[in-house]
């Protein structure tokens, strides 16, 4: 089981250094960075995480695949990969439809365009030559200069049934976004269907102080209406420290093999000590 925690996308991307060192010195298995649109490059600044720690598994959560050629995608991954051996993971998902139209980007089928990204990247980083002419993606007998000795694991951020489903067939893990509780997990996992190497990845909130401030928080509002769920079912890590502690432990115990927690504070890491002093 392991612990991650996201670097903010609303935080300044000069602050994700200091933030990478002083998660390194704790023990937070991992440390997630964001890809959304007008916010951040994910593999720019998962770079930088992994050029200023020593101990950390940095993810990337989550790079759309309208917008990254899967072969560029693969050569930025591979890079990595080399550079910090054991030490990233790659999310890859549909990206929010209403982001993609805006940057021109939108496809007729997004599942195509994900199944086919996710199996054409995972192909490259193994080391192959790859030709695939698909619905979405067209590659012809590429293949990497300077594959990684050891590939990254390649995770699927979705939440659909028939995305789930298409995780399960093509991809190393399963992302889920924040909000989602230690009740549904067992139904996802069925749903995903995956072998027993598949990290199931639980994204959530992280909030230590009053439950009405956290409830009225703007990014807690923004994620119930993509959830279609009122702000008071959007499960997370909150409340005292060892209320927080008790949430992570029932998401373990549900089936989440990490779970990834989003500080809801300007200041996030004292709320990231509290829960490991709980914990």
């Amino acid at each position: 089981m392991r612990l991650g925690v996201m670097f903010d996308r609303d935080l300044p991307p000069e602050e994700l250094i200091p933030f990478a060192r002083a998660l390194d010195g704790t023990a937070v298995d991992d440390l997630w960075v964001v890809e959304d649109l007008g916010w951040t490059g994910g593999v720019s600044a998962a770079a930088t995480a992994l050029a200023v720690t020593s101990r950390l598994r940095v993810g990337i959560g989550i790079t759309p695949a309208p917008l990254r050629n899967p072969m560029l995608l693969a050569m930025e991954l591979g890079n990595l990969a080399r550079v910090h051996p054991g030490r990233l993971a790659a999310g890859i998902g549909h990206g929010v439809q209403e982001w993609m139209r805006q940057a021109g980007a939108a496809v007729p089928s997004p599942l195509a365009l994900l199944e086919e990204t996710i199996t054409a990247v995972r192909a490259l980083l193994r080391g192959e030559t790859v030709t695939l002419r698909g619905r979405a993606v067209h590659l012809d007998g590429v293949s990497l200069v300077h594959p990684p000795a050891e590939p990254p694991p390649v995770l699927a951020g979705v939440k659909g049934p028939r995305s789930l489903a298409l995780s399960g067939r093509v991809a190393q893990g399963t992302i889920l976004p924040e909000g989602v509780g230690p009740e549904q997990l067992p139904g996802i996992a069925a749903r995903i269907a995956g072998d027993e190497d598949h990290e199931l990845a639980v994204f959530s909130f992280l909030h230590i102080g009053d439950e009405a401030d956290r409830l009225a928080h703007p990014t807690v509002q923004g994620q119930a209406a993509f959830l279609g769920v009122p702000p008071r079912d959007v499960v997370m890590a909150a409340g005292t420290p060892a209320e927080a502690a008790a949430q992570v432990r029932a998401m373990w115990a549900a089936g989440a093999r990490t779970v990834v927690l989003r500080p809801l504070d300007r200041d996030p890491l004292p709320h990231v000590t509290a829960l490991l002093s709980a914990l």
